[in-house]
């Protein structure tokens, strides 16, 4: 069923945070003795500035989440179909979202090539289409915002701004070291994410299986109470095979022919 202009307004004024109900707008429509044609009109107006709000919003949360805007990965240009196994199709549970809301961390391992991090960054840009703050950032960029927030002694509103975000995808687990500071620092991060009211996960992407991301890190008390609060509701995703890039590759076969000098002996024919 539809839902009445009244209540097509009151739902626009919610999004636009504007106080005004179905019922007074109902009321005003008798004192001003609108015509169907003009109530139609405004539910019109109403909509429209909803859409355009709704619009405004998801492309700032995508412009703060720092994913990529161009060429995006979303799960509509993921191709599942190369995905084989026993419990593929939990890959395609993905986009309802439920992991944010069930507070569930995500993990996907694998070799590279194999499609981590577009899933990754799917999830991110579905949570920003469905309002949700989301932040992406790579394993080696979270090491230099620590050391840089140590050095400025801004470690508690550098861990303010990765806690706020409902979703935090952190990217390549693995491919940097951590020393004993930014590895209590990441253990700081986890365990208020940990802690976190509403609705809020993690997702993680790695080459490596977590049972071998503490060779990563120098501080093996603080990592593994990390890993303990990290995985104590989590689903990850193991995922094996050849990488998908280079599958449009063009080789083309070239060859030059150096051109023979004239001889500087022979006399030139007029």
């Amino acid at each position: 069923m539809n839902d009445s202009v009244f209540e097509i307004v009151e739902k626009s004024s919610q999004i636009l945070k504007l106080d005004f109900s179905s019922i007074e707008f109902a009321k005003l429509a008798e004192e001003q003795e609108l015509t169907e044609a003009q109530i139609q009109a405004i539910g019109t107006i109403f909509e429209h500035l909803r859409q355009k709000k709704i619009e405004t919003t998801i492309h700032t949360l995508l412009k703060m989440s720092r994913l990529p805007l161009k060429d995006p990965k979303t799960f509509d240009n993921f191709d599942f179909s190369v995905i084989k196994g026993r419990d593929a199709a939990k890959l395609k549970t993905l986009p309802s979202l439920s992991a944010i809301y069930a507070h569930r961390n995500l993990a996907f391992i694998g070799p590279a090539g194999t499609g981590k991090t577009h899933l990754a960054q799917a999830f991110g840009y579905e949570c920003c289409q469905r309002g949700i703050k989301t932040y992406f950032i790579k394993m080696s960029e979270l090491r230099d915002k620590f050391t840089a927030a140590r050095r400025a002694g801004k470690e508690a509103s550098v861990l303010d701004g990765l806690v706020r975000p409902s979703c935090l995808i952190i990217d390549e687990v693995g491919h940097c070291e951590f020393d004993k500071e930014n590895t209590r620092l990441f253990f700081d991060l986890i365990d208020r994410r940990y802690n976190k009211e509403g609705n809020f996960n993690i997702v993680f992407t790695s080459n490596k299986h977590p049972s071998h991301w503490r060779t990563n890190f120098n501080e093996d008390d603080a990592l593994l109470c990390a890993l303990d609060r990290i995985f104590d509701d989590a689903t990850v995703f193991n995922i094996k095979g050849e990488s998908f890039r280079g599958k449009r590759l063009e080789t083309i076969a070239l060859q030059t022919s150096r051109v023979k000098a004239p001889d500087s002996s022979e006399t030139p024919t007029p």
